[in-house]
């Protein structure tokens, strides 16, 4: 076995390691080691991605309005997805001979920029034009990167909901608004890591609760306020007191309880029935190293982000669904293996370089295939001629690589280069988590787009609207209402929203005040209660009898007595957080 290797990332300068079960899956997969860091990598896969920034242009094959996520300055050719999916073209027209006389990427760029894209990625849904990333949903709006999820609103990455809006990573829920990671809840709303909870407001570290009300690191209790528990009597008439159907009542309840929450332990991570993992968000999966947003089946993997059912896989955002032996990869799987630095390529095998490939394998450099085989930059060959130039073009690519504007070096094995990508950094998902300024951006050689100016006027002021819900009528429907964030650039700000009629009659019934803010605007917030896709090696901050910064005293006599904790691990918590972070051995004397 190879031993570990410290590399200098070419994007950043920063060292990085690379350790030997890593070497064993390059081996397996037959790429060189990277020379980006694996946060350089994330960014640069993100780059690829634009989830939430949608646009109004023309079909350039029927001419008919279509939303799509290609910005109209976009220099790429975009087709309504009926007419994508349909036989009135064929990708492999625009295929061309693979010319060994100019870099591979140079040659992919010129077939991005004249093959037909679809002009969102989605797929098998219902009734659903206003959303991206999604597969098998029904009947939802301004719903990302979700899967199977009917009349869901304003979502993101949820799977298996019904009748939920505003949810961030969630699972089989239903009847619920406003959670983040959470799953199997049923209305339950404004909750943070919640768990299998009914009928609860403001849960946060919580598990199988019942009709209560602002409680934290609970677990198997009904009719709490604050964590303390009441009669069923007794807690109807102080639920009273709790009118979330009032905006300031909501607000000034929200704000109180995020500061009375920093005064309790904090898990270091959220990892449910998995073993041997490091990350954050992981549920039933086992030998995953520095891996986000897992939510089932993942083994022997790393740097993976929103993906399940998954193994052997390494740098994918937004993958899995039965998968294996897939690197550098964003919306890639179902049903799928070793497909290498592809993008929104599904049930595929034995592909490289491809975006928007279905049902095809044997690809490279390819776009917009379906159901094809043994094709190099979109042209057709026999199986023994492809085999024979596979081999040429890699090691092409090795001598003759491209170098982008900013001087990086890109041989076989790189991911595609952030300038090749058709979106602008402010409109993908890099924004959302390396959130910068459009000076920043333009400063790190990156392209700053300005959306297309929206041709609506708001209606009605945000400081206009009534304060409680029971005092909303149908009006508001047909209201155009300000948001106060005006724009934003790093919200994304629309700058103005409206009111749907599922969801006024969603919040009228929960009783649950009308948003002030724009879906965007929303995002952002549910965002910064997240933790960052990093990792910081940290110690328990248990001290013995009390939390080392004094703030919390331990309810009963832990494991190591009155010396501070020993234990060590990795935490997605950053050293200068204000959380108190406990090992999951002293936590769970605290909470269980």
């Amino acid at each position: 076995m190879k031993n570990s290797e410290i590399k200098n990332c070419q994007n950043c300068k920063k060292d990085f390691t690379v350790e030997p079960e890593d070497f064993n899956f390059y081996e397996k997969i037959k790429v060189p080691p990277p020379t980006f860091c694996p946060e350089c990598r994330l960014v640069r896969r993100m780059l690829w991605r634009n989830e939430r920034s949608l646009f109004k242009r023309s079909c350039a094959k029927t001419s008919k309005q279509i939303i799509t996520m290609f910005h109209p300055d976009a220099k790429v050719v975009v087709y309504d997805h009926d007419t994508w999916w349909s036989d009135q073209w064929e990708p492999t027209d625009y295929g061309k001979d693979y010319d060994f006389s100019k870099p591979f990427f140079e040659q992919f760029k010129e077939l991005l920029y004249r093959t037909s894209l679809a002009n969102l990625g989605n797929s098998n849904n219902v009734g659903s034009p206003y959303g991206n990333h999604n597969a098998d949903c029904k009947y939802c709006y301004l719903l990302y990167a979700s899967f199977n999820v009917e009349r869901t609103h304003y979502s993101y990455g949820a799977v298996r909901l019904k009748d939920c809006m505003d949810m961030y990573v969630c699972l089989h829920s239903e009847l619920c608004y406003n959670d983040i990671v959470s799953t199997d809840l049923y209305k339950t709303h404004f909750s943070y890591d919640a768990d299998e909870s009914v009928n609860c407001f403001f849960l946060k570290y919580s598990k199988n609760m019942q009709d209560s009300i602002g409680c934290i690191n609970l677990r198997n209790k009904s009719h709490c306020i604050l964590n303390v528990e009441y009669s069923k009597e007794e807690y109807e008439k102080r639920k009273k007191e709790f009118d979330f159907g009032s905006y300031k009542v909501l607000f000034e309840f929200e704000n109180s309880f995020n500061r009375l929450v920093l005064n309790v332990p904090y898990r270091y991570a959220h990892i449910m029935k998995s073993k041997d993992v490091t990350g954050d968000n992981i549920i039933n999966s086992k030998n995953v190293k520095n891996c986000f947003d897992i939510y089932q089946n993942v083994e022997d993997s790393k740097y993976l982000i929103h993906c399940l059912d998954a193994k052997d896989c390494y740098d994918l955002y937004g993958g899995g669904a039965v998968a294996s032996l897939m690197y550098e990869g964003v919306d890639i799987g179902k049903e799928s293996s070793k497909q290498l630095f592809s993008i929104l390529t599904h049930t595929c095998f034995q592909t490289y370089y491809t975006y928007m490939c279905y049902n095809s394998k044997n690809l490279f450099g390819c776009i917009g295939l379906r159901g094809k085989q043994y094709c190099i930059l979109n042209k057709q060959y026999s199986k023994e001629k492809y085999f024979e130039l596979l081999p040429k073009i890699i090691e092409h690519m090795n001598t003759m690589p491209y170098k982008d504007k900013k001087g990086l070096i890109y041989k076989y094995g790189e991911f595609f280069p952030s300038e090749l990508s058709p979106f602008a950094y402010n409109e993908t998902i890099a924004q959302e988590y390396f959130t910068k300024t459009k000076e920043e951006i333009v400063k790190d050689g990156y392209t700053y787009r300005t959306s297309p100016a929206k041709d609506y006027q708001a209606t009605i002021l945000n400081k206009d609207l009534p304060d409680h819900i029971k005092d909303v009528s149908d009006s508001i429907l047909k209201e155009v209402i300000a948001c106060p964030n005006d724009g934003k650039e790093l919200t994304q700000c629309t700058k103005a929203y409206r009111i749907i009629k599922s969801e006024l009659e969603f919040l009228k019934n929960n009783n649950i005040a009308l948003p002030r803010y724009c879906p965007n605007c929303r995002h952002y917030k549910r965002l910064k209660q997240r933790n960052p896709f990093k990792l910081w090696q940290a110690k328990c901050q248990c001290a013995g009898a009390n939390s080392q910064n004094k703030k919390y005293k331990n309810t009963i006599k832990h494991t190591h007595g009155t010396k501070p904790c020993p234990n060590e691990f990795e935490t997605s918590y950053a050293p200068d957080r204000p959380e108190i972070i406990y090992c999951e051995k002293c936590y769970q004397q605290e909470v269980y």
